[in-house]
């Protein structure tokens, strides 16, 4: 039996393909509409994170138990719900930046007792910070200055954005739109 697919269908079964097959974020993140890919490595811990997390309409739950796991309290290993719209702002971010690199997760999820020893160590770290509540996360990307780091996320507008020049990250959060700078 012979089957015509026409045009349309060869074009969805070379999409299904090339998702299928391992290729750089930014191919499948743009590449594929709505579908959303995250791509994390946990400078602290060495856990990574490439998988798309979003597809079909919805939030993938496998994959958000996995990048959840990747950006845990690396201190105490806590692990907490992140909210899945920090993941949809580092895939605007990644595509703004049109690169497929990792972001490199300085802190992710902070758990209240980690929360406390940064803040009595340090002024720059907020009592009531949104690494507590599972919305925010700071990052570099190799080869990306952070100036054009912090631009990206600012231009995508998902939330706070704080930039921390001397330390080497940006902190991106899904809170209230603003932006600062540290040190």
């Amino acid at each position: 039996m012979r089957t015509n697919l026409g045009r349309r269908g060869v074009l969805a079964g070379a999409c299904a393909l090339m998702a299928s097959v391992a290729a750089p974020a930014v191919v499948c993140a743009q590449g594929l509409p709505g579908v959303r890919r995250a791509v994390l490595y946990n400078l602290h811990t060495g856990d990574s994170f490439n998988e798309v997390f979003y597809a079909n309409g919805q939030y993938m739950p496998d994959a958000l138990a996995e990048a959840m796991r990747v950006l845990r309290d690396w201190r105490n290993g806590e692990e907490h719900p992140m909210d899945p719209r920090l993941f949809d702002a580092l895939h605007e971010i990644s595509a703004r930046l049109d690169t497929g690199k990792a972001f490199q997760v300085i802190s992710g999820y902070r758990s209240p007792s980690t929360n406390a020893m940064l803040h009595a160590r340090s002024s720059g770290v907020a009592e009531h910070s949104q690494h507590m509540l599972g919305k925010a996360c700071d990052v570099r990307v190799e080869g990306v200055s952070l100036r054009d780091l912090r631009n990206a996320a600012l231009d995508v507008g998902a939330g706070g954005v704080g930039f921390y020049p001397v330390s080497n990250f940006v902190h991106v959060d899904v809170a209230r739109v603003r932006q600062w700078t540290g040190v």
